[in-house]
């Protein structure tokens, strides 16, 4: 039996789109405003998300039912799955003392942490969100930036900051070939576009997280270090875009952003003594902890063998020819019962007789990235010098601590689910399709909406995608460049989406003060993603940026 969603059930747009914004203003609401603890937040947002889906759009029970379960089951694996290891590995190095001797040589190559900003929350991050994405970036340079003496707020909101440019191009384009999947628009095309959008903001959020964390002046005393790592970001990633397309550009700009920026940090240095004269009132260094402290060349390669393991995993993992073996080794589907073909979404979210809503879990246990980044744990921990028991009680100890996260992961992933399902999410959708000429601007911000509900650009492309490219076909216009919109607005709404909230404050060990995280993030989101509506509106209309839209 399918049934078919609809996206006016009161008969008044107005009534119906506040009533599926509802499980979105709650949650906010209860996290920002009312500070209830993050996982009971996300069940009550998906408890209002549950009784609108079912007594609003009276989507059948079970069919709820089963779109919850479903939800749950994607947020524990395989997000949570690489949240768990992640931080596995990250235990590992600091039982063995290693994050610290880490820290400590990350602090003399970039003694003033507004440069441990650049490097690791964008540089860095980049890099690893080109090969794994799924929070994994927030995870890592998260948890470095805490072991560098930053505060909690501080290392989860400028890792959240610094994890944007990238996201469209996360996982080795996963986006963006999902976008193709669903729409039949050109990944290649859809890549070009992109790679004419992000770029300026790649330049820009350098320059934006260290004056997030600094102030205007702050960012002032490092504006060369800033525009180094932006240029060599912005640039390759402009290039890779264009002339190859969407697979390896994250790859490529962060390894040119690590390299260009320890290349001026050898010859330069910032003159304003800024880290000895703010240091303590920005950030907060273990007691008894030198950040300059020496150590010996063996102990420094010790320190960082683990995570260049890890990076090696990753990239194996990430590449489409090993996957593929992985998934001929055992990677089973199963059906949703009672989802499975049930859902039918209609016009205009999509087109007339698109096929009902595909719901299979695949579990992919071998190719998932969460199993390279154990095995990469694994690995690292018997170079480490680990024995098989003492690995198997810290990975008890690792779930011990994540096991609200994995809670709040899955109720959030339910919550999306449910959401996208049962068509809340269209009716939000639909709300900005009706902007007119400002189209190009609102549609911009319904992929930052989008990733804000699921915690995922790609999965942002697979809710509204087809909505943009019908509606810029019925508006004429260029279908190429709204979906590159949603995928490029949608990346400023990943600092904002409780998944990867959560992922930072399990990272620096700060879980319960999410809404203090959002509050912090909140501004900066909502701004990045304002100006990137504002880029997209004049490459709509306004020439000379007309001409650098993909035809």
């Amino acid at each position: 039996m399918t049934w078919l969603q609809h996206y006016d059930p009161l008969g008044n747009v107005l009534l119906s789109t506040l009533v599926a914004a509802l499980p979105v203003v709650v949650l906010l609401g209860l996290i920002a405003v009312l500070r209830v603890r993050i996982h009971f937040a996300a069940l009550i947002g998906l408890a209002v998300a549950l009784g609108i889906a079912v007594g609003v759009y009276h989507m059948p029970t079970v069919t709820a039912a089963a779109t919850t379960a479903y939800g749950a089951a994607f947020g524990l694996f395989p997000i949570g799955w690489i949240i768990l290891n992640v931080i596995f590995l990250y235990q590992l190095t600091v039982q063995r003392g290693l994050f610290a001797v880490l820290r400590d040589s990350l602090a003399r190559v970039a003694p003033d942490p507004r440069l441990q900003v650049i490097l690791i929350a964008f540089s860095f991050g980049a890099f690893i969100e080109g090969m794994a994405g799924f929070g994994t970036p927030v995870a890592i340079t998260g948890a470095i930036l805490i072991q560098l003496g930053f505060k909690p707020l501080h290392a989860s909101g400028l890792a959240l900051i610094a994890n944007t440019a990238p996201v469209a191009f996360g996982s080795l384009g996963i986006p963006i070939t999902t976008l193709e999947q669903v729409t039949g628009l050109d990944a290649k095309l859809v890549s070009a576009m992109v790679g004419r959008q992000l770029p300026f903001f790649s330049l820009l959020v350098p320059f934006w997280v260290v004056a997030a964390f600094a102030g205007w002046r702050g960012m002032l005393g490092v504006w060369p270090a800033a525009f180094t790592a932006g240029v060599a970001f912005a640039v390759p990633q402009f290039l890779v875009s264009n002339l190859h397309g969407p697979w390896l550009v994250d790859i490529i700009s962060g390894a040119c952003s690590i390299l260009a920026t320890v290349a001026l940090l050898r010859r330069w240095k910032p003159t304003d003594r800024w880290s000895s004269a703010h240091v303590a009132a920005a950030a907060k260094p273990e007691a008894g902890v030198s950040a300059a402290a020496v150590h010996d060349g063996k102990r420094i390669v010790q320190s960082w063998l683990p995570w260049i393991i890890l990076t090696a995993f990753i990239f194996v993992w990430g590449l489409p020819q090993f996957k593929t073996v992985l998934d001929q080794a055992g990677a089973p589907k199963v059906a949703v019962p009672h989802l499975h073909k049930v859902v039918q979404r209609v016009p205009p979210v999509a087109p007339q007789n698109a096929k009902p809503e595909a719901a299979e879990f695949k579990l992919n246990v071998f190719s998932a990235t969460g199993t390279g980044i154990l095995a990469a744990a694994l690995v690292a921990g018997m170079v480490m010098g680990f024995t098989p028991r003492e690995l198997l009680a810290a990975y008890g100890q690792t779930i011990w601590r994540v096991r609200y996260s994995l809670l709040t992961i899955a109720a959030m992933l339910a919550l999306g689910n449910v959401t996208k399902y049962s068509g809340t999410d269209a009716t939000l959708g639909l709300a900005m399709a009706k902007t007119g000429a400002l189209y190009p601007f609102f549609g911009t911000l319904l992929g930052w909406l989008g990733v804000a509900l699921t915690g995922s650009d790609t999965a942002s492309n697979v809710l509204f995608g087809s909505l943009q490219k019908i509606t810029a076909e019925q508006t004429g216009l260029s279908p190429i460049l709204m979906g590159a919109a949603n995928s490029s607005g949608g990346v400023m709404g990943k600092m904002v989406d409780a998944q990867s909230i959560v992922v930072a404050s399990t990272a620096t060990n700060w879980y319960g003060h999410e809404g203090d995280i959002l509050r912090y993030v909140f501004f900066h989101s909502v701004a990045l993603a304002a100006l990137m509506g504002l880029l997209v509106l004049l490459q709509a209309y306004v020439p000379p940026f007309t001409a650098m839209v993909v035809r």
